[in-house]
């Protein structure tokens, strides 16, 4: 008999099920067993007087077992879990559990130490389903609009975008370095002829930062596409890309999201608001007094953001708000520019960056002054050769996958919202 999923049981229809024992209930006449799959939770009802091989089995397994029974669902307005329960002729113990070491309330670094149990919860299984069906939509959407799909190298020659912030590796008989995006391959892609590309990858960052957003290592939604007029075109096509994916997860999982999570999915409308950042430095400080410290004059910082929120709330009823205009000095070298100013925005998020966007530099000429401008030399003498042999104009942005889920669902700290996390003290399990 094939293994039936809880979601599928018929009513009294011979089934084998099988999962977790999430918890085991031991009364004087009856064992009831709560039993899940990945499709839902079912009571088993074990009457001890009429299945004693059952119960010499059942005795002393612990929550967190594996078992598999075989019998029939039935029907009962007296039980709470969809008024069905599952009424067991055989049972087979497949892995039995010792006490679990996590407590209810175990703090956030015991729950790391032990994170394959912790997942287990049917919290952190919605929020994987969710961070699933994130990168699930925006691949259909951007497939849909004839993007190509493409893996980009992470290990690399030299230092990407900057010699700071990398990790070095021994490679053979010398150092390589691990990537911090798909840059410059993006770029390499489009050079190459393809137009529109992206990857979904990981990411990494030697930074030495304990933030809740931040990680050594982490998913990235990497896109580009050639033959723009603007970067306004990149920025509508995140707009584009975000409507539809927030869309389907609403769809396949609103209510669950609603019930576990206490958060609302909601859908924003286009365009965005836009704003120049030393307009919204002006706005920042006549509504709340804030004022930009004079080391981050040109970008914007966490305090920053969390008021751009704020004000993306009260004047365009909006949660989400391009900032344009940062200063060169705080941008990539390879950003387009127009009258010396980048050509690219951030946008931000309840309070958080998600992405920072561009039109990208791809004259040669110009490019490698804004390289030379920055210092960067021989590490990006490799990446300047993709724009001598002709290359359209182009523009792109990322998406951190993690930081995304992090702020849709309301999870404290991308520690909580990643399947395995990796910080400055952290390289296990």
């Amino acid at each position: 008999m094939k293994r039936t999923l809880i979601a599928n049981l018929n009513e009294n229809e011979e089934s084998r099920i099988s999962g977790w024992a999430i918890k085991i209930r031991n009364t004087k006449y009856m064992y009831f067993i709560m039993l899940k799959d990945r499709t839902g939770i079912i009571q088993v009802s074990v009457d001890k007087e009429n299945n004693k091989d059952i119960c010499e089995k059942l005795e002393g397994i612990l929550a967190d077992s594996i078992i598999e029974f075989t019998g029939k669902m039935q029907l009962s307005e007296y039980v709470k879990q969809g008024g069905k329960e599952f009424i067991p002729t055989s049972i087979n113990i497949i892995s039995s559990s010792q006490a679990s070491p996590l407590e209810e309330n175990a703090n956030i670094d015991t729950r790391l130490n032990y994170r394959w149990i912790d997942l287990r919860s049917e919290k952190n299984n919605l929020m994987l389903k969710v961070q699933s069906k994130l990168v699930e939509s925006m691949k259909n959407y951007l497939c849909e609009n004839d993007f190509t799909e493409i893996h980009t190298p992470k290990l690399l020659g030299a230092a990407s975008e900057s010699g700071s912030d990398v990790f070095e590796v021994k490679y053979f008989d010398r150092s390589a370095y691990l990537a911090q995006s798909p840059q410059f391959y993006k770029q390499m892609a489009i050079a190459s002829g393809l137009e529109r590309v992206f990857e979904v990858g990981p990411a990494f960052r030697a930074e030495n930062s304990n933030t809740n957003r931040h990680a050594t290592e982490f998913t990235s939604f990497d896109i580009e596409f050639a033959y723009i007029d603007s970067y306004e075109d990149v920025m509508d096509l995140e707009e584009d890309l975000i409507i539809y994916s927030l869309t389907k997860i609403k769809e396949t999982y609103g209510d669950k999201i609603k019930e576990l999570f206490n958060e609302d999915i909601i859908i924003p409308k286009k365009p965005f608001p836009r704003i120049k950042l030393n307009d919204l430095y002006n706005e920042l400080h006549n509504r709340y007094n804030y004022e930009i410290p004079t080391e981050d004059v040109g970008d914007m910082n966490a305090q920053t953001e969390k008021l751009t929120y704020q004000f993306a709330k009260e004047v365009y009823n909006s949660e989400f708000i391009f900032v344009t205009d940062f200063s060169k000095t705080k941008r990539a070298f390879y950003h387009m520019r127009e009258n010396d100013t980048p050509l690219g925005y951030d946008l931000i998020w309840k309070g958080t960056e998600i992405t920072t966007g561009a039109q990208r530099e791809h004259r040669y000429d110009v490019l490698k002054k804004q390289c030379d401008e920055k210092g960067l030399g021989k590490d990006v003498e490799f990446y300047l050769q993709f724009f001598k042999y002709g290359c359209p104009a182009h523009g792109g942005f990322a998406i951190g996958i993690d930081r995304f889920i992090m702020l849709l669902l309301n999870i404290p700290s991308v520690k909580e919202e990643m399947f395995i996390f990796r910080g400055p003290n952290r390289l296990t399990p």
